[in-house]
């Protein structure tokens, strides 16, 4: 089942596909501060993998905190760093530095498990 959206800055209609609307309620889901990893909503989900996930952030994401649903290793999206990084900074989301001073995720303080909330809700 799909679902009608509002998307784009002209304002048309399209289909929402029934994955993509799940994916984007984990989005949701995930609390100020923390993040949950491509692979880590896959696995949430019980479905797709970590590619389908991030086509579904990359195509459908913007109207949910994108910056909460990240790569594995901890690197800020890019094209997208400098506001990721505000709203990490604002959230609290832990942040390291590496060997050549970029901030990258400090992903055993940030990642969220999902605990807390049934995935079937």
């Amino acid at each position: 089942m799909a679902v009608s959206v509002v998307c784009g800055s002209m304002g048309r209609m399209s289909e929402l596909p029934e994955y993509a609307e799940r994916v984007l309620a984990v989005a949701e889901l995930i609390p100020s501060g923390r993040v949950m990893t491509y692979g880590d909503v896959a696995e949430w989900l019980d479905e797709g993998g970590p590619r389908q996930v991030g086509r579904v952030m990359a195509l459908y994401g913007g109207a949910v905190p994108w910056w909460r649903v990240v790569r594995a290793d901890g690197t800020l999206l890019p094209g997208h760093e400098a506001r990721a990084l505000e709203r990490y900074r604002a959230e609290g989301t832990p942040l390291r530095e590496t060997p050549g001073h970029a901030p990258r995720l400090a992903m055993a303080r940030a990642r969220w498990d999902g605990s807390g909330v049934n995935p079937d809700t």
